[in-house]
């Protein structure tokens, strides 16, 4: 397998990108009509599907800076607390395969459209889950309607932008995510504070509303978007070659490691923040996600990171910043933690635009179901960091959930240089 396909060296990646994007097009150079920067539809490409995953992050997660407040109104333990973020995360990981089929035979946008009504319509209705159960089983629709968008806007992108711009969009997508995220838990926390955690969750879905709409009228309609078939054995072939593919299993694991990492940490977080020697607020908690904006920053820039350093280089760079960050969160002092927390959002960003980046360039066919199952891994990551990262805080406080990450960070290195390995070998068999 050449070296690009597998994120080993640390020049070829962008050149090869550039190469393919510099052939011209069937037809001459003027024939090649999809989106880049500059161009007409770019920018309100760009927003539209910036807000679309401010909405998704926003959802998804609206009820993580909220767990101390919703344990402490159901009388439940973090452990089962957690849950209402799993389920979300789980919902989404088993119904974004079927998603992603449905987008390849009725457009990507109407998809992605359908999934943000549903999932808004759902979150409206959170705030009134009579019981812990109810709220957890609306998390899971909400997750599961949500399953819809990520597969679909990467699919989306790789099909209507051009090569040289695919990474610079996607990062733009994945940058949203952040801005959704941080958003979500700083007006969650501060309206918490003073209102409940219901009122919280009630806003993030009127903001949800507004992003929704103004995405439906701003996405361009697609232009490159060949219908495809929705036979069972059509799909199963498809994800039978995806699976089978070993570039692609190791991006899948690196997302899902990654995520595993991101969802441990921000789901104690809070729980840690509210006790000694901290004690700080809701309000105060909340804020704390402001970080987020350095995820912002590093996702949207994935693309320049890769073309210096390679995909290997850009992933051992993200693993480093995050392990960096873990360890920093060990200390007692609120500014060495914060400090942690900055660093380990901006390795996990990183390192997710540059893996789910590479699942679109490096599927030809079937980038829906790639997508899709990226992401199925991705959320499962964020399910089991999330369960697994709040026991690990019930049992041995914050140190094991550290430790969880650290282990997961681990697994990130090891698949990277069994990757490179593997690049190194193909070569020398097709040299030989």
């Amino acid at each position: 397998m050449p070296a690009v396909d597998t994120g080993a060296s640390t020049t070829v990646d962008a050149d090869a990108v550039t190469a393919t994007d510099s052939r011209p097009a069937p037809g001459g150079p003027a024939a090649d009509s999809r989106l880049t920067p500059g161009g007409p539809g770019y920018r309100r490409m760009s927003l539209a599907l910036f807000l679309a995953g401010v909405a998704t992050f926003a959802l998804l997660y609206s009820t993580q800076a909220l767990l101390p407040l919703v344990s402490r109104d159901f009388g439940a333990s973090a452990s089962a607390a957690s849950w209402t973020v799993s389920a979300a995360t789980g919902g989404l990981a088993l119904f974004v395969l079927p998603m992603s089929a449905l987008s390849e035979r009725f457009g990507r946008r109407t998809v992605m459209t359908a999934s943000l009504a549903v999932a808004v319509a759902v979150g409206l209705l959170v705030p009134f889950a009579p019981s812990m159960g109810a709220l957890i089983a609306l998390r899971a629709v909400q997750g599961a309607a949500l399953a819809g968008l990520p597969a679909s806007a990467t699919a989306y992108l790789a099909e209507e932008v051009r090569p040289k711009a695919l990474i610079t969009a996607i990062g733009l997508f994945v940058a949203g995510n952040s801005v959704g995220g941080m958003s979500g838990r700083i007006i969650t926390g501060w309206i918490a504070q003073e209102w409940g955690w219901r009122v919280s969750v009630g806003t993030i879905g009127v903001v949800a509303v507004g992003c929704a709409v103004a995405f439906r009228l701003l996405l361009p309609a697609p232009r490159h978007f060949t219908p495809g078939s929705l036979r069972p054995r059509v799909l199963a072939r498809t994800v039978r070659d995806h699976l089978s593919d070993p570039l692609l299993c190791r991006l899948y694991a690196i997302g899902a490691l990654f995520m595993t990492v991101f969802g441990g940490v921000y789901t104690v977080i809070g729980y840690r923040l509210t006790e000694e020697p901290f004690g700080l607020p809701q309000g105060i908690i909340g804020s704390i996600f402001l970080v987020y904006l350095v995820g912002t920053v590093s996702a949207s820039t994935a693309g320049r990171l890769v073309g210096r350093l390679g995909r290997r280089g850009a992933l051992y760079l993200a693993a480093g910043t995050t392990t960096t960050g873990l360890a920093l969160s060990l200390a007692s002092s609120l500014m060495l933690v914060l400090a942690g927390l900055v660093l380990i959002t901006a390795g996990f960003f990183a390192g997710h635009a540059v893996a789910s980046s590479a699942v679109s360039h490096t599927a030809k066919r079937g980038r829906a179901q790639a997508a899709a199952l990226y992401q199925s891994a991705y959320y499962i990551g964020s399910s089991v960091g999330s369960a697994l990262g709040a026991a690990a805080f019930h049992s041995g406080g914050w140190s094991g959930t550290v430790a969880i990450g650290v282990l997961a960070v681990l697994g990130v290195v090891t698949i990277t240089v069994f990757g490179s390995r593997a690049a190194r070998a193909a070569v020398a068999v097709r040299s030989a």
